[in-house]
């Protein structure tokens, strides 16, 4: 087994296998599933070969680090990618759209994503994923929020999605607009909130491209 693994990290490090990652990547955003491994491996293949870096691919990635929000994913990938392509647009404005929902600014990030939808466009689940951090931070933060707030933080200026993730955390409302969070202590858990395929999916996408 230790053999088998040796093989695949030199396997994940090779940059010949950087096609096959970055279709993988994509595979990653429109079947709503993640493998951070495998995209740490190409941020890492980046640092390693700069003149392969691709900005459509890295964005990518990026993107998907944040469904995995509250986990540390998207820091990560941060610090793996050159500070002068961090500048580079996409790049700098999905990290502006990162820190907002790291620092639970979300009507900013709301608004700001609609400012730049084109960002994630292909990105299967994205806004659905992030609703569900908000949930998170909302159910270890609030006993009682008000229903407008709630709103405003999922963005949802038509008030079509708090009913489904009032249900969804089993949170009620009185008549008032208060709406009672419950499960605190269940909130408070970390969750791996997305994370659909395993490791070893890498080395048969692999096998089956060579």
């Amino acid at each position: 087994p230790a053999l088998s693994f040796q093989k695949l990290t030199v396997a994940l490090y090779n940059p010949e296998n950087l096609p096959t990652l970055e279709r993988y990547v994509e595979t990653q955003a429109k079947e709503n599933a993640y493998d951070l491994e495998a995209n740490l491996a190409v941020l890492k293949l980046y640092q390693f070969n700069p003149v392969y870096f691709q900005v459509p691919v890295t964005s990518q990635i990026l993107l998907k680090a944040l469904t995995n929000l509250p986990h540390t994913d998207f820091t990560l990938c941060k610090c793996m990618i050159e500070q002068t392509h961090q500048e580079e647009r996409p790049i700098r404005q999905i990290l502006y759209l990162g820190n907002l929902l790291e620092t639970c600014h979300f009507q900013s990030f709301w608004t700001s994503l609609e400012e730049n939808r084109e960002l994630i466009d292909g990105i299967t689940g994205f806004e659905d994923s992030v609703r569900k951090f908000i949930c998170h931070v909302v159910g270890i933060t609030y006993q009682t929020i008000e229903h407008r707030l709630l709103a405003e933080m999922l963005g949802d200026p038509l008030d079509t999605q708090v009913k489904v993730w009032m249900n969804k955390y089993g949170w009620t409302e009185n008549e008032e607009g208060q709406i009672f969070v419950f499960n605190q202590e269940e909130s408070v858990k970390p969750k791996n909130i997305v994370e659909k395929i395993d490791f070893e999916s890498v080395s048969s996408i692999m096998a089956t491209s060579q």
